[in-house]
């Protein structure tokens, strides 16, 4: 099982819980390590899209993004990923008309995920990536953020590509995956979104500070070990049979 591919392929809903309490640490850890203009950014920076944002859209009767938010969400996703000062310029030559009449009637079209991109995809700069950052936004319970470690800690999704078939496939299985833990634990809490915050924390985690993760991973490895052995016993008694 592949580094990468480790905790997507868990089931159990205690380690993915583990990883999740994490993400804070994990934010903080990468803002740390960040260099020149990123440096002491991030961790506002997202304590806004995850907390702020989303209730301020929430608020209102008709949920919408205006100029400044989408302008401000951009900063966000070039600051925790890579950065491209080009983006920032081109999504700030938005009207403010127009990122309002086009963030609201993506929110109408959903659950319709694929609609509700095509919609925003209208906007300058904003791709299926930024899209769905939106979307994540105002209904984490119908989308899933499509950051890079994200994607790439799922099988069969790289190389990465930046349209809307591939998010589409990426949402697909992370859905699976909520589904699946939302199975397997009484909470039932469990949405595409907080899905995805886990795969972030877990491919981050490793690179910015593995030592945050210890303890995780000693709890995944006991229970990949354990799910090998239940497996591997009927194999062995049909052997000596």
């Amino acid at each position: 099982m592949a580094g990468q591919e480790i905790l997507y392929n868990c089931k159990n809903p205690t380690v993915w819980r583990s990883i999740f309490a994490l993400y804070g640490d994990v934010v903080e850890a990468k803002a740390m390590a960040s260099k020149g203009k990123k440096a002491g950014k991030l961790t506002a920076l997202d304590k806004w899209f995850q907390e702020e944002l989303p209730e301020a859209i929430c608020s209102r009767k008709e949920k919408f993004l205006t100029h400044t938010e989408l302008v401000q969400l951009m900063e966000w996703k070039l600051t925790r990923g890579k950065f491209r000062p080009t983006l920032q310029q081109m999504v700030m030559s938005n009207s403010r008309d127009s990122v309002e009449a086009c963030t609201s009637k993506a929110f109408k079209l959903l659950p319709d995920v694929s609609a509700a991109i095509t919609e925003l995809s209208k906007l300058k700069a904003v791709g299926p990536a930024t899209a769905s950052a939106v979307l994540v936004a105002g209904a984490p319970q119908e989308a899933a953020f499509m950051a890079d470690e994200a994607v790439e800690s799922i099988p069969g999704l790289v190389p990465i590509k930046y349209t809307l078939k591939h998010y589409i496939l990426y949402l697909q299985k992370v859905r699976e995956c909520a589904t699946q833990l939302n199975s397997n634990d009484s909470v039932k809490d469990w949405t595409p979104h907080r899905i995805e915050q886990c795969l972030w924390t877990w491919a981050v985690g490793q690179q910015v500070n593995p030592l945050l993760l210890k303890g995780v991973m000693l709890h995944q490895s006991k229970t990949v070990d354990k799910e090998k052995a239940t497996t591997a016993r009927p194999v062995k008694r049909q052997k000596t049979q």
